[in-house]
């Protein structure tokens, strides 16, 4: 019985931290992956930096889309690294500065 409920809690946690890599707070606002970088923008501002990492092509090949990386913060010393794959956001990374 109390090993079921501490798996149980185990998997609870461990999908709220997968989750919470999918959204980033922007004051009152949340941006989440699939969001379109003029609504990030909107709701974020500008980045620090935006870095253009190169372009990547489509399952079948026949288009190509562009692969920014844009940083915000610090903020409480952490750094919020987003990728966008064709105006898409794809990805949101947070490393703590040094």
């Amino acid at each position: 019985m109390i090993r079921r409920l501490l798996t149980s809690l185990v998997l609870a946690i461990t999908a709220s931290q997968a989750s919470a890599a999918d959204t980033l707070r922007c004051g009152s606002q949340l941006v989440s992956v699939g969001d379109r970088s003029s609504e990030v923008l909107q709701k974020c501002g500008e980045p620090v930096s935006r870095d253009l990492l190169g372009y990547k092509r489509s399952a079948n090949r026949r288009e190509e889309f562009q692969v920014e990386e844009w940083t915000y913060g610090p903020n409480g010393g952490m750094y919020q690294y987003l990728r966008f794959e064709g105006n898409r956001l794809k990805q949101i990374n947070s490393k703590r500065g040094n």
